[in-house]
């Protein structure tokens, strides 16, 4: 992110002598008198032709400005549940610059929400995220419904948000309180995301407004208002404006992907593929049981960084894409969120701790300061220093996680190992070194980590184009189990910094890790696991025990990294159908769900659940 970051500024909830909500710091209320139901009703619903409009349609979606009460996004949900010929899938993108915190909002809708609606809030209100900057991708009926909630400033938010839009929603505070969200920029960069029917409504009747409207592609008409508003404006897209860019499937496409590795980056987009209705064969050279057989525990602790940058906010949102995506798994396979204390490498940078929290502002809840004694309280083992409190900070167990992926309805998991991908009548072939044909679909994705690069070579006739692909490298790397009786039952929270120890898993604590530039092998070495132990030992204040004559048990693997250690996650250009997820480095969990909805998001034409420019920073490159 750029340097000129701004922290998110909560809305307050308040009210006026009638009742109404209202915000003191824009000189407004959240709807008029008549109810924000009557409001959306009449003015976004009937002003965008809804619910005719959507009927017949695979898919529509909705963009709003400012979520407020969120409201306006209820009275939407019920009318596409109350009709029968509703589209099969409907996607809401709406920008927040003050959202509520949970507790707020749930105040806020329990005296405003309408009855009918009261179920639907509390569906809201369970999913609603911590007032955390960037997009925040909800899933309701099933997935049916998306609501993409984007927590920042208008200006900054729309020109990085992608989707193709069918209607519009314009309802910011009033333009001489709130100039920014009505700005003819602001709202040029909202025409650039429509569809070429798409349409607006909005209560503003403002002349200004109408004629950035209209000089943003938009054909414009006043009518009579409702709820105290003398006039409303309602717009469509003047012929010839055309569609945003998408890279979707073509409609009536075979929705049948082959998906080569089935690790952390496959199974990920096996499973985001297969919720979104797509058949998914998974091609892996061990088969289901896969690489991570016998890794015992892994951790997904989001960065932090002053500036927000992109890393640090791509694993943020992985980390709450993950929760999202697999706490409704089976037991075993559901991440546990136990939170991590990130101790900090030195007495310097826990010292700067405080002024990183002041500048992201985020909210206590998610991340907090600890201080030694605190650390240690929250671990229940003793901490050397103090650091940060993710409370989000999740435990992962790679074996059952990937299975329960895997065995999602519609993925089929072979064993075969893919030498070669071959274009040729409007498919991808799998091949193998003998040069037979494994499996075929009309999409294929390469998320088979280190070989990746090779099978993308295969594909593409070479790495000219991809000189950041051409540089990727393998790095061994293996963890140590030590027993969590010997710790007195070992952390009962991630502890990590340089290294990590995680909370018992089957009587083991799992230590980690190494990074071996290199490496002939990857494998459980004496020297390796005297090198986890050491770190180990520098977060917490514990007496390492003796290993066993034959040593500790762990494990070991590899980790495909990239040049600056982002993922390379997208369409590969120039071929048509093929699509990479892969160089997760030591992040593979973290990536996972993000990566694979990304790519599920963009061949279905939904709004994408990632800003462009982090889009942009993890593209084939």
């Amino acid at each position: 992110m750029s340097p000129a970051y701004r922290p998110l500024i909560p809305a307050v909830p308040e009210h006026d002598d009638s009742g109404r909500p209202v915000s003191r710091a824009y000189g407004d209320v959240y709807h008029p008198l008549a109810g924000a139901p009557a409001q959306a009703r009449q003015v976004f619903l009937q002003g965008n032709g809804l619910p005719g409009r959507w009927r017949a349609r695979a898919s529509f979606t909705v963009c709003e400005t400012g979520f407020g009460l969120g409201l306006s996004f209820l009275a939407l949900w019920q009318a596409w549940r109350e009709d029968p010929q509703r589209p099969r899938r409907l996607h809401v993108v709406s920008v927040e610059a003050h959202p509520f915190s949970r507790e707020d909002l749930r105040a806020m809708l329990a005296r405003h929400a309408p009855a009918c609606q009261r179920g639907l809030a509390d569906a809201l209100l369970a999913q609603w995220p911590p007032l955390l900057p960037g997009l925040h991708r909800l899933e309701f009926e099933g997935g049916a419904l998306t609501l993409t909630l984007g927590f920042g400033w208008a200006e900054e938010l729309v020109p990085r948000l992608a989707a193709r839009v069918d209607a519009y929603f314009l309802d910011g505070f009033a333009p001489a309180g709130n100039p920014a969200m009505w700005s003819a920029a602001l709202l040029r960069q909202l025409g650039e995301l429509a569809a070429p029917d798409a349409t607006l409504a909005t209560w503003c009747s403002a002349g200004a407004v109408r004629r950035a409207l209209a000089d943003a592609g938009f054909a414009v008409t006043r009518r009579e208002g409702v709820g105290g508003k003398r006039h409303i404006t309602v717009g469509v897209r003047t012929a010839g404006a055309g569609p945003a860019a998408s890279d979707a499937a073509p409609a009536g496409a075979p929705r049948h992907a082959l998906v080569v590795g089935g690790g952390p980056a496959g199974a990920g987009v096996a499973q985001a593929l297969a919720l979104r209705g797509w058949r998914v064969t998974v091609l892996d050279a061990c088969g289901a049981r896969g690489l991570h057989a016998g890794h015992l525990a892994a951790a997904c602790t989001p960065l932090l960084a002053r500036d927000d940058n992109a890393r640090a906010r791509l694993s943020r949102a992985g980390s709450r894409r993950a929760l999202a995506r697999w706490q409704g798994l089976p037991e075993q396979a559901a991440p546990s969120v136990c939170g991590t204390v990130q101790v900090a490498r030195d007495a310097q940078r826990e010292a700067g701790l405080s002024a990183l929290l002041q500048t992201l502002a985020f909210p206590a809840g998610w991340v907090r300061q600890v201080c030694a004694a605190q650390a240690s309280e929250l671990a229940g083992m003793p901490v050397r220093r103090g650091g940060l409190f993710l409370a989000e900070g999740m435990l992962v167990r790679p074996a059952p996680l990937l299975a329960a992926l895997l065995e999602t309805p519609g993925v089929q998991c072979l064993a075969g190992s893919v030498a070669a991908l071959a274009a040729g009548h409007g498919l991808w072939h799998a091949r193998d070194e003998q040069g037979r044909t494994l499996a075929s679909a009309p999409v294929a994705v390469i998320a088979n980590a280190a070989g990746a690069p090779a099978l993308l070579a295969s594909a593409a006739g070479g790495l000219q184009a991809w000189p950041a692909l051409a540089r990727a490298h393998a790095l061994a790397g293996e963890v140590t189990q030590l027993p969590a009786a010997a710790l007195g039952g070992g952390p009962r929270c991630i502890v990590g910094g340089e290294g990590y120890l995680l909370p018992a898993q089957q009587g083991w604590c799992v230590a980690g890790s190494t990074y071996v530039h290199g490496a002939a092998a990857s494998a459980v070495t004496p020297a390796g696991q005297a090198s986890n132990l050491g770190k180990a030992a520098g977060l917490l204040d514990f007496d390492p025990p003796d290993p066993p004559p034959q040593g500790w048990p762990g494990w070991a693997g590899w980790r495909a990294v990239l040049p600056g250690r982002l993922p390379a996650i997208g369409a590969v250009p120039g071929q048509a159908g093929l699509w990479l997820a892969c160089g997760y480095a030591s992040r593979g969990f973290s990536w996972s769900a993000l990566a694979g909805d990304v790519i599920g998001a963009a061949l279905e034409g939904e709004p994408m659940p990632l800003e462009r420019d982090l889009l942009k920073a993890v593209g084939p490159r």
